[in-house]
């Protein structure tokens, strides 16, 4: 009974618990918005939509798109860790989406227009956001400008840099303002299937970007609680000025952890493109990629292994709702499910500071 206690007591089982309770109540308003829409085939959307890739019959089919979620889970999981590092270091890295932007534009110039091996092209996008990311941090270690306001000046100009790169003949589609696909155009930088795809029934988008992001996810978790550099970021984080008067190195531990999720972000986009599963098109938005990161990052109760496990169910749940049938709701109600789930995952710590009051006063009357 005492281990029972400890357990529902620790802080694991509150974020576990305070995750699955955000899951099941944005899935819950969900339905009730498909009831509201058309309540008679309601119950069969949300079935599909919680499906996913079992919607097949074919064990084969279903294998090839358990292969598809797990390629887009890759940029939303490596955008949340961008999220949870700098937060865990006191700064909040509301930049993803402009350092994903960075990463695409740069691997997509250096596979098409250099023609440069994959991994070149990962560093490259990687180097390239982590300079980004840095620039943001510089603000606000030097001149004490919020990150949160420099990070959303850096998404924009990183936006429109991009498209300004990227609209050349020599890799772009001027006619449907989109790149060409690597695989016509230098194949030896997309990234490597190791085998993967012969797992996944044939399905060439899956590569190494899965185990990598694996290992950077408890690369992250090790930084972070293991080495005496993540103790610096994080004192660094909770107080700058006691950090400093300790003799750690406040500015530089402030750029330093805005360069490491600039990177993040970068490596994000470039493992997700250099698999030519899309091209970049020339957009008039930020990415959503790094805003969904946000919210991935709280659902894994801002721990690198939950962040995993939060982007593989928010990804299932946003390829679930494209198979819903479009007879009975418009084609847009697959995104609206997706954004309320994820808007609900906002209410994570909210949740867990319920779930805490509750485990406090359940011991106190024993």
């Amino acid at each position: 009974m005492e281990k029972m206690r400890k357990i529902l007591e620790s802080e694991s089982f509150k974020s576990i618990a305070a995750a699955v309770l955000c899951a099941f109540v944005g899935i819950l308003l969900g339905f009730v918005v498909l009831c509201v829409i058309n309540a008679e085939n309601a119950p069969k959307a949300m079935s599909t939509i919680l499906k996913n890739f079992m919607y097949y019959k074919k064990p084969k089919m279903q294998v090839y798109y358990l292969g598809m979620t797990l390629v887009k889970s890759v940029p939303l999981i490596l955008c949340a860790l961008s999220v949870l590092f700098a937060y865990k270091s006191g700064l909040f890295n509301i930049g993803v989406g402009g350092q994903y932007c960075i990463g695409i534009g740069v691997s997509l110039l250096c596979a098409l227009q250099w023609h440069l091996p994959w991994f070149v092209c990962v560093i490259a996008a990687t180097l390239a956001a982590s300079v980004w990311g840095a620039v943001s941090g510089a603000f606000k270690a030097f001149f004490n400008v919020n990150e949160v306001i420099a990070c959303i000046m850096m998404n924009w100009i990183a936006l429109y840099l991009v498209n300004v790169l990227m609209q050349n003949e020599r890799f772009m589609d001027l006619s449907k303002s989109e790149t060409f696909h690597i695989a016509s155009k230098s194949p030896g930088s997309i990234l490597p299937t190791l085998a993967l795809d012969s797992l996944f029934a044939g399905n060439q988008y899956v590569s190494i970007a899965i185990p990598l992001t694996v290992v950077v996810a408890v690369l992250v978790w090790v930084a972070l609680n293991k080495t005496t550099f993540g103790y610096e970021l994080r004192a660094t984080g909770l107080n700058k000025n006691a950090a400093k008067y300790a003799g750690m190195r406040d500015k530089l531990n402030i750029v330093l952890t805005m360069a490491i999720a600039g990177a993040l972000g970068g490596l994000a986009s470039s493992l997700f493109y250099l698999t030519d599963i899309q091209s970049w098109k020339t957009a008039a938005s930020v990415p959503g990629m790094g805003f969904s990161g946000i919210a991935v990052a709280f659902l894994g109760g801002l721990h690198p292994i939950g962040a995993i496990f939060a982007g593989l169910f928010i990804e299932h749940i946003t390829l679930g709702g494209s198979y819903i049938d479009m007879r009975y709701y418009n084609p847009q109600i697959a995104d609206l499910i997706s954004s309320i789930i994820i808007y609900m995952c906002a209410f994570v710590l909210f949740f867990k500071y319920l779930i805490s009051k509750i485990s406090s006063k359940t011991g106190a009357s024993k």
